[in-house]
């Protein structure tokens, strides 16, 4: 008996030390991916400098996403975030807004 109440101790113990770094890891994403659809609002409308406001914000997200949960998909978004401040910086926001809906298509996938 003394067995089996260590080892649910120990199982517990173990989720409750993994599960709320992979909560906090799809929040981060969630938010990435809410920021990431602001940047192309704007990017579409020619709003080059909010997009790269959102973008960033979106960025700082998906990087602490990927730091608490590696996903290639993630990793794949943030180079497309970074590609769309980059461009946004440039004041080109057709690039800009192209370069956010992939990172959108590769955070969504993160999330699935």
């Amino acid at each position: 008996m003394n067995r089996r109440i260590f080892v649910l101790a120990l199982g517990l113990g173990v989720a409750a030390f993994v599960a709320p770094r992979v909560a906090l890891a799809e929040d981060h994403l969630a938010e990435a991916i809410s920021h990431t659809k602001e940047a192309i609002d704007h990017g579409k409308q020619g709003h080059a400098d909010v997009l790269v406001t959102h973008a960033e914000a979106a960025l700082k997200h998906a990087e602490a996403a990927e730091k608490a949960k590696k996903n290639e998909h993630t990793k794949e978004g943030i180079t497309h975030l970074k590609a769309s401040i980059t461009e946004g910086n440039k004041k080109d926001a057709k690039a800009a807004t192209g370069h956010a809906e992939e990172a959108l298509t590769h955070l969504e996938a993160a999330q699935k």
